[in-house]
């Protein structure tokens, strides 16, 4: 299932200016090439991709070895990777978007988006706010029986309301705001409260609200490539092995979208990445941002879809990672230092979430000799 790497390594415009958006020379054959290479080949990864972003947006990416074990068909600097729960800060950012076009705000409760739903009305999760939704204060468990609820209506939106009724029954729901537990079902459900009050399936909404305004063309869900070809990274499992099959539907059930299904390219995350890492307000006000990055209980690291804390070579910095099983990926940023790092991998062993950190590590002095 999707989730974060608790590990705090040191390891509605049209478009925003392209300015934001891409340098105006993107390095794809950075002086870190080799470097990353040998992280690669250390950890007998697949493949491996990262970029390192400035304010003025991508400053340089590469990637190193195959697209499927046991092929020599190399990865390529335009391949889409599998996000896994970096899809979090995305569905957060949303949120910000339908809050400051005041369909909902930030204390909305569930009950107050669902007011008919009587199973709703019986349950602690009532009292649920989108703020703990997005922040794993709701008192929802992890995950939930996905791939029984992925069949549970004719479309994901449908899918979302048989999800919301499960975990309304879920028994002995701690009280929001008591105990902060990692939530995918929290993120379900704050996508489903989007789809309701802005009318539109959370996919539809995240290519039309956030994908379009920002410039990114080729951002999709669910697993990459296309069944049976070897045309973008494939999966592997966590022994290294590559999966038996591949595309959209080599992923987790679609109803856990918001939560984390988003693949991309790293150029494109690049593009998502810039406003955070500036808070640039063509999006969002910079206050917006502000509040999107900063934590919702004292003492605890986790704002919204980001975990904010503090290391000596960037001051307060942003990270989250990401993992279906099959993929890994990671990002840094340090808006107070004016950068921010990313890295993927198309495999789920164990050592991946060591060789992205190496690559984070990496990147971070590369960063200062910049």
């Amino acid at each position: 299932m999707p989730h974060s790497r608790r590990r705090f390594v040191t390891s509605l415009a049209s478009a925003l200016p392209t300015l934001y958006l891409q340098s105006a020379e993107v390095q794809t054959q950075p002086k870190w090439q080799a470097k990353l290479t040998a992280i690669r080949d250390k950890y007998q990864l697949p493949g491996l991709g990262a970029a390192l972003v400035t304010k003025s947006g991508l400053h340089s990416l590469a990637v190193a070895g195959v697209r499927k074990a046991g092929t020599e068909i190399a990865v390529s600097t335009a391949d889409l990777w599998h996000l896994g729960s970096n899809t979090k800060a995305m569905t957060s950012t949303l949120a910000a978007i339908a809050v400051e076009s005041g369909k909902l705000n930030w204390q909305s409760t569930v009950a107050e988006i669902f007011p008919i739903q009587p199973d709703v009305k019986k349950s602690p999760l009532a009292r649920a706010t989108l703020t703990q939704l997005l922040s794993h204060w709701s008192g929802l468990p992890a995950n939930a029986p996905w791939g029984m609820l992925g069949l549970a209506g004719a479309d994901r939106r449908a899918q979302r309301a048989t999800t919301l009724q499960f975990a309304a029954r879920t028994p002995d729901l701690a009280e929001p705001g008591k105990v902060h537990l990692y939530s995918n079902l929290g993120y379900v459900i704050a996508g489903h409260m989007l789809e309701t009050v802005l009318d539109a399936p959370w996919e539809d909404l995240m290519q039309k609200k956030l994908f379009k305004p920002l410039g990114i063309h080729q951002a999709g869900f669910g697993g990459t490539g296309t069944a049976g070809q070897v045309n973008q990274p494939w999966p592997h499992q966590a022994d290294g092995s590559p999966m038996p099959s591949n595309g959209p539907l080599v992923d987790n059930p679609a109803v856990l979208g918001p939560a984390g299904t988003v693949h991309l390219s790293l150029a494109d995350w690049a593009r998502f990445i810039t406003p955070h890492l500036i808070k640039d307000e063509t999006l969002l006000k910079k206050t917006t941002w502000q509040h999107l990055h900063t934590p919702t209980v004292p003492g605890n690291p986790y704002a919204f879809g980001w975990l904010a804390v503090d290391r000596q070579w960037g001051g307060r910095v942003l990270n989250h990672g990401g993992s279906n099983t099959m993929n890994h990926s990671v990002t840094w940023l340090a808006p107070e230092k004016g950068f921010a790092m990313l890295a993927c991998t198309n495999t789920g062993s164990d050592v991946a979430a060591k060789a992205l950190d190496d690559v984070a590590g990496m990147l971070i002095r590369q960063s200062h000799e910049e």
